[in-house]
């Protein structure tokens, strides 16, 4: 059986999808509504300092783990504040599982979504260059590092995006998995 808080978390999430969809951007009114109604919830469902105990791990844990993606230029900050806002409102261990879900989910809709969109405009082979030169560059430092390599400490040069993706909608779905799987 679900929860009010599952259901207005499957509702906020929903709204940030299709918002994220259409425009690109997930509201902060509707980040921190949400934040602010599952402190509230969870406030109301039990003691106070457990409530707050666990809306501010989920908030944390959410937070952190997609910040690592918004760091190397992979995501929005919005993307980054409504996972913040689904810990929040799940807490720890279920924000563990909706990143998961959202890497996996995300990574191949980043994809779909970037090749779509070049070759919609005609230059496909072209976008998927780009995106495959980006990614060296991202992860070329790293690679070097795990070769014993130092860091060099230069700054790395821009890189040019080749598109955005509505990171939104992977996080909704793997939200919705994780409220849907009968064993939290």
């Amino acid at each position: 059986m679900w929860t009010a808080i599952d259901i207005l978390v499957l509702w906020l999430v929903a709204q940030a999808a299709v918002t994220d969809l259409a425009l690109r951007k997930i509201p902060n009114v509707l980040v921190l509504g949400g934040l602010a109604l599952a402190l509230v919830l969870h406030w109301l469902a039990g003691p106070w300092l457990a409530a707050l105990t666990h809306w501010f791990t989920g908030l944390l844990a959410g937070f952190f783990l997609l910040l690592p993606l918004y760091l190397l230029r992979g995501m929005a900050a919005g993307d980054v504040k409504l996972m913040a806002m689904v810990g929040a409102f799940l807490g720890p261990q279920a924000a563990l599982h909706v990143a998961l879900l959202t890497y996996l989910f995300g990574a191949p809709l980043a994809l779909a979504t970037l090749l779509w969109h070049g070759w919609r405009q005609g230059d496909g082979l072209s976008t998927a260059r780009r995106l495959g030169r980006n990614l060296w560059r991202l992860v070329q430092p790293w690679l070097g590092r795990l070769a014993g390599l130092p860091l060099a400490p230069l700054p790395r040069e821009a890189i040019a995006s080749v598109g955005g993706m509505p990171y939104g909608v992977a996080i909704a779905l793997a939200t919705a998995a994780v409220v849907a799987w009968p064993h939290r």
